[in-house]
């Protein structure tokens, strides 16, 4: 039985499907704020770091 279910599975082949870029400008530039918005975050992060807890070390 265990044959016939794993010769079953190999005879499936999915189907083959092209990933497009996103065409619509507005979800690019959601992107594009939110991804800078993560960037900003991680340098403000840093400079806490560095101006206010390295002098404390």
């Amino acid at each position: 039985m265990k044959e016939s279910l794993s010769r079953d599975l190999e005879t499936v082949k999915p189907d083959r499907t092209e990933a497009e870029a996103p065409a619509d400008s507005s979800i690019v530039a959601s992107n594009a704020i939110k991804y800078t918005a993560y960037v900003m975050l991680l340098f403000g992060f840093l400079y806490f770091l560095i101006a206010y807890l390295a002098p404390m070390l």
